[in-house]
């Protein structure tokens, strides 16, 4: 883990701990772990996804890669989301989510492509990995507990990326990758609006921007950031079950050099990405 992440995630944690420590300080209950202070809730998503735009670059002379208009992805691609959620004492949320993101795609070279170094020459065919699935954990705090209709949480969240990101000629000859387990801290945002008895609409956001120079005292230059935002619908079908269709904005990306990196790479990273999602789900109340 470079030096970095380390000092992302440390402030991920405090943030984290710090909102739960305040909240527990307005909380003094008896400590029994009875199902009266708890409850679990599973949900499930699939749906499809569309790119709205995607580009990246690998090395300081590679080539800006268009993946939308060059890379295959001008097509919609299926996508899944699973999580798991813990509410305790009512105003207090920790969920547990995991993305699987996976791109694969063929395409015919209209010009050199350059990754790392390595040109893969024009009029030829490349094949293109782009598999980012992501580990989440997040914590989120009720600021809004005697309201009937409208809940508002907020809180913050832990993301944990396990990226590659692969380049292979068609006869396998050229190849380059790049693969990274990284952490990147947000803030978190939740709310719900009850229109009726069985009928709801939910807001969530997960993002933040962070040119890390700045947290970190470093010399490199890396700016990164994140938006998972998302609008919802649904019904409460039962006591324990309701369903939803979901709209989602998933961007983010970054830009600078890595100290960490390896030959034939210069650590020259751009990378930026925006995703439209459309989804229908349901949830289950245990």
């Amino acid at each position: 883990m470079s030096n970095i992440e380390k000092t992302l995630l440390q402030w991920s944690l405090v943030l984290c701990l710090s909102i739960f420590l305040v909240s527990g300080t307005k909380a003094q209950t008896s400590s029994s772990f009875t199902s009266e202070n708890y409850k679990f809730k599973a949900v499930a998503e699939i749906g499809f996804l569309g790119v709205l735009d995607h580009k990246v670059q690998f090395g300081q002379n590679g080539t800006y890669f268009d993946y939308k208009n060059d890379g295959g992805q001008d097509v919609l691609f299926p996508i899944s989301r699973l999580s798991l959620e813990l509410e305790w004492k009512k105003r207090n949320t920790f969920v547990l989510l995991y993305q699987p993101l996976k791109i694969e795609s063929q395409v015919y070279l209209n010009d050199d492509l350059i990754v790392d170094n390595q040109v893969f020459p024009a009029a030829s065919n490349v094949k293109l990995l782009y598999n980012f699935p992501f580990y989440r954990f997040s914590y989120l705090r009720e600021v809004l507990p005697n309201s009937k209709n409208l809940n508002l949480a907020i809180g913050g969240t832990v993301q944990i990326r396990n990226a590659t990101i692969s380049f292979t000629s068609g006869d396998g000859l050229l190849f380059r990758t790049n693969r990274d387990v990284g952490i990147v801290p947000a803030l978190k945002l939740r709310s719900k609006y009850k229109i009726n008895e069985r009928a709801f609409a939910e807001i969530e956001a997960d993002g933040i921007y962070a040119p890390v120079s700045y947290l970190n005292g470093s010399d490199t230059e890396i700016v990164g950031a994140i938006l998972d935002a998302s609008l919802r619908g649904g019904l409460k079908l039962t006591k324990e079950v309701s369903s939803f269709v979901n709209l989602r904005y998933l961007g983010g990306g970054a830009i600078g050099t890595s100290n960490d990196s390896r030959p034939p790479s210069d650590g020259y990273v751009k990378n930026w990405l925006h995703f439209g999602i459309v989804t229908a789900g349901f949830s289950y109340d245990f």
